[in-house]
């Protein structure tokens, strides 16, 4: 049964857009349908997770390489504000399924052209938010260490750094403004994306203006929806990234899902 309407959004269109309310329990269950859209398609998304690992890790050798190592916190952190835009192929692989077609990788790799200017201006909206954290991570550097620019040098010795009352001070300041900034871009972008995907016609302050209705309405489910999707990105990352072939396509299938539960076109 469908849950019920909470909010009408008038975008000028012929159809208001409707905001359906859900309840704690749709989180998970978004969980287990990306899971499940993996599955009937795991080779093409399996195969899409590895093409954005290999590149993640081409982007970690040439940083290192270049001896810019101590990017590489910030970047990865900031993996999370763009993973709504790298899912963006997993989209339309479960918008395939959802209407009886066999996904292909090549499709996949070239759906953002469905749509392209807006989901272009999406994306340089999400790298705003993550220039603006690496620049904040560059600034808490420097005002706590003293160091304009961190070099792979003080980046290795982050684990003594973080024995120390500066170095908590600096977990505790960088975490809380991390926190502002990734919450602002999931809640411009947790259903943006796939609204772009989904309807061609929409434009990127259109689909900005629904995610944000999107997460009014539904406050805490859309709280512990974005608290599973950092969790499980994290954990993709901790194991060397590796773990990334399988969590971004599973939360890919996943959002996919949740924004067919929140957003229809009228009733």
């Amino acid at each position: 049964m469908a849950p019920a309407a909470t909010a009408k959004l008038d975008l000028g269109g012929d159809q208001p857009v409707v905001i359906r309310a859900v309840t704690m329990e749709h989180p998970w269950m978004w969980l287990k349908a990306g899971w499940r859209d993996l599955t009937r398609c795991p080779g093409t998304s399996i195969g899409y997770g590895v093409i954005w690992v290999a590149l993640s890790l081409l982007l970690v050798g040439g940083l290192w390489g270049a001896g810019q190592g101590s990017w590489l916190l910030p970047l990865l952190a900031g993996f999370m504000l763009m993973g709504p835009l790298v899912a963006v192929g997993t989209y339309d692989m479960s918008r395939q399924l959802d209407h009886g077609g066999r996904p292909s990788l090549g499709q996949a790799l070239l759906t953002w052209r469905r749509n392209a200017t807006q989901i272009a201006l999406m994306g340089v909206l999400l790298m705003i938010f993550l220039l603006a954290w690496i620049r904040f991570a560059t600034l808490l550097f420097a005002l706590f260490f003293g160091v304009s620019i961190p070099t792979v040098e003080t980046t290795l010795v982050y684990t003594e750094l973080l024995q120390s009352g500066t170095g908590i001070a600096l977990i505790v300041t960088g975490s809380a403004i991390g926190a502002i900034l990734a919450f602002t871009a999931f809640a411009l972008s947790v259903v943006s994306v796939p609204r772009l995907l989904d309807r061609p016609e929409t434009s990127v302050l259109e689909a900005a203006i629904t995610s944000l209705a999107v997460v009014k309405h539904n406050l805490k489910p859309m709280l512990l929806w974005g608290l599973i999707l950092s969790v499980v990105t994290f954990l993709g990352l901790a194991v060397g990234l590796i773990g990334l072939a399988v969590a971004l396509p599973v939360l890919g299938h996943a959002s996919w899902r949740a924004y067919k539960d929140l957003v229809v076109n009228g009733e």
